[in-house]
Parts: C-alpha cells; structure tokens; sequence
C-alpha cells in the first residue's frame, strides 16, 4: 500500500510519508457501540476542526510546523458488521507503519479499533506494555455474547500480552466481574482520582516499549460531552495533558491511540476542540522525548 498526501488532514501533519516519525491514520468504525452511536465520525471532525487552532502550543513553547515530523495518511474505509475484517485492515495498516520505523497514531472510532492496532505493535514488540485512560474498564468476557466489543476490547487485548501487562487510569465504571478481575492482579487498576502514575513510569523504565490508548470520556463530562457514554467524576483536561506528557516523554512510546469522540453529541464543538488541542500536545510531546 502506497502511502499518498491527503487533501483532508490534521492541521500541519502534512511531512511527506518517507520523513515522518509518526503516522496519523483514522478508524472511523463505531458498529459495537452499545448505547448512542457516531464515533465514526470523529476523525473527520477533528481534522476539519484543527484549522481552528494555533499550530504553536503555549504550554510546551514548540510548533506542529516546526517541532514536529507527522504524516496524516488518512482515514481507513472499514466494512461495518464485521469486526474482524476492520481490525484485520487496522492492524495492516499499523503493521505498515511500523515496518518503515515510525509511529502509528490511531484515530478512532469506537475502542475496539485499539484491538488492530495493538496486535501488529505486539508482533513486533512481544514485551509491550498497555497503558489505557478510560472512565470503563472494558474488560468484559463478552458484551450480549459479544467478544469483540468496545466492552470487551482490554479484556481481548489481555488474552493477547498477558498480566501485568497493562495499567489502567482513571476507571469508574464497570461490573462487579470486572473488578474482581482487577483485584486478582491480572491488570493494575488506578481508579478514580488517585496519583500512582510517575511511581508506575519509573517501574517501566525507558527500555520497554508501550502503548498507549485513551478513551476521551476519561475526561469528566463537564469538559467532554461530545462521547457515547458519559461518566461524572472524570479527569479534568490539565490532569490528562500532564499525564500523557509523563508518559510520551519518559517512556518509549511506541502505538497509540485516541478513541471515542462522538462530535454529533456535541453541538456546540468544545469537545472536538478540546480533542485536537489534545492531539496538538500529544504529538509535540512525542517529538520531544527527555
């Protein structure tokens, strides 16, 4: 698959293919979605909405144009209805991706796309480590007889690296079967508001290779009601641009992802706004490793 400029792309991701560390492409597949629907179109969305923000980042004094290398290679065209043949063509992508040495940076779409895109970084990095921002666990057996669900998508990416393997922050919602599996040690589980993140980083280390997947609700409504299911309680935006810098600067980041913008639920945009002002420091700060 050739990799060609796009004449939709996220504001100064414009590096040709061949000069790029990382690699943008968009999953815009919502077809498990279990309660209110349109994360599809929340690639779309956030590259239209990023001319509406500076390019230069007052937080972390660099500029998309010149700080940065990125490559937006565009949304996927994924077959609704059948989960397996859109994760087969998210993980080739990422697969591709990865094989020309740069990082893939997905763009969903429903959670379940990080399921592709964890598959072909664990092909190549077979001692990876997941870190996932959500306010749900997802790490349900099945949803309605359902293993491949957005429900379900930790749970499918455990069977895969195994325990402790994966860190998740910002949980508070799930099942009672759920919380048992956290509790018997087979994911670390931050829940709620505490802080273990910076002791959690050093036990890391810089060695190993992570990936990195958020869902935007675990951002507090107040801040993001632009998502399918919303959770009271959430991050504030400060918290999560602080944590995410922690991570993409001291760790070696190697996959991730954004998950879980539905802009139709949001009429007045803040939160597709919010999410590319997001995107902005992620890709400054992964430009920028200490």
């Amino acid at each position: 698959m050739q990799m060609r400029p796009q004449a939709n792309q996220f504001i100064a991701c414009d590096k040709p293919f061949s000069d790029a560390r990382i690699v943008l492409f968009g999953a815009p597949y919502d077809s498990t979605t279990s309660f209110r629907p349109g994360t599809r179109f929340g690639p779309g969305a956030m590259r239209l909405e990023s001319f509406g923000i500076e390019t230069y980042s007052m937080r972390s004094g660099r500029d998309l144009v010149d700080d940065t290398a990125v490559f937006d290679s565009g949304d996927l065209e994924l077959p609704f209805g059948c989960q397996e043949a859109a994760l087969e063509q998210i993980e080739a992508r990422a697969s591709e991706i990865l094989k020309a040495g740069k990082i893939p940076f997905l763009l969903g779409g429903e959670h379940l796309v990080t399921l592709g895109a964890v598959r072909a970084v664990l092909r190549q990095y077979p001692d990876l480590v997941i870190l996932h921002f959500d306010a749900h666990a997802d790490l349900r057996e099945d949803y309605l007889g359902n293993p491949l669900s957005h429900a379900c998508v930790l749970r499918r990416c455990h069977d895969l690296v195994g325990d402790g393997h994966i860190y998740q922050f910002g949980i508070r919602s799930g099942t009672r079967e759920e919380r048992q599996f956290m509790l018997d040690g087979h994911v670390t589980a931050e829940l709620f508001g505490d802080t273990t993140l910076s002791a959690i980083v050093e036990s890391i280390g810089r060695q190993t290779p992570v990936y990195l997947t958020i869902d935007m609700d675990v951002l507090d409504p107040s801040e993001f009601p632009g998502t399918g299911t919303q959770e009271a309680g959430g991050f504030r935006y400060d918290r999560l641009v602080a944590d995410m810098s922690l991570i993409c600067q001291r760790l070696m980041v190697v996959g991730i992802d954004n998950v879980e913008l539905n802009p139709g639920l949001d009429p007045s945009g803040r939160s597709t706004a919010l999410a590319c002002k997001f995107l902005r420091e992620e890709l400054l700060s992964l430009s920028n490793p200490l």
